[in-house]
């Protein structure tokens, strides 16, 4: 079973955004690294890029397969978490506290557009 925390916003693409004031940090949800396995590279864009809602930003590759990232907001990227570029498994650690992006919103209210967790839990089958 997944751990899916409340709070957070999740894309039926499987990333989440967590919204901190003006910002979002969006990785990908627990479910997603399960099922993608040991992640060993993780592709992301640099700082001050545009991300859009939708669209893709980067992508994450795992000893089983590639996956496109899709931005479950749009914004600019004011950080990227550079731990990721010498340990990329520290996706399969913990997801929720190692985010891949963290983005300036230039529409905060997105984010009704994504599910909460008890959604997201329905829509993976839990």
């Amino acid at each position: 079973m997944s751990t899916i925390l409340e709070g957070l916003y999740y894309a039926e693409s499987h990333e989440y955004v967590k919204v901190e004031g003006e910002f979002g940090y969006v990785g990908i949800t627990d479910y997603a690294q399960h099922e993608l396995g040991n992640v060993v590279y993780v592709d992301m864009p640099d700082v001050d890029d545009e991300v859009t809602a939708g669209e893709d930003f980067g992508a994450v590759e795992s000893v089983k397969a590639a996956s496109d990232l899709i931005s479950p907001v749009s914004g600019t990227v004011v950080e990227v978490n550079e731990a990721l570029n010498d340990n990329p498994e520290l996706v399969n650690s913990d997801p929720y506290a190692n985010w891949i992006i963290k983005v300036q919103l230039s529409d905060p209210s997105e984010v009704e557009n994504l599910m909460d967790a008890e959604a997201y839990k329905t829509a993976i089958g839990e």
